[in-house]
């Protein structure tokens, strides 16, 4: 293996790792709005909403969906 091969391979595991790392934060923080607005909401059901929350962030590319269906909870209310 050359140096070239081991760089190569050492940027693809950064990589990988960089984008879990984001995956994991936008959950986090997915969640964490998901219980702000359950809060707001008066739900019992505080951590299956925040789930639903995060769960709606899988339907489209970007934040659009999630900000979406938060902001239609909060003005149904």
């Amino acid at each position: 293996m050359t140096t070239f091969d081991s760089r190569e391979q050492a940027y693809e595991a950064k990589f990988r790792n960089d984008q879990e790392t984001l995956f994991r934060i936008h959950n986090r923080r997915n969640k964490l709005l998901g219980l702000w607005a359950a809060e707001l909401l008066g739900r019992s059901d505080a951590d299956a909403y925040a789930k639903d929350v995060i769960l709606s962030d899988f339907d489209k590319p970007g934040d659009d969906d999630v900000l979406a269906k938060v902001l239609g909870d909060l003005t149904a209310v």
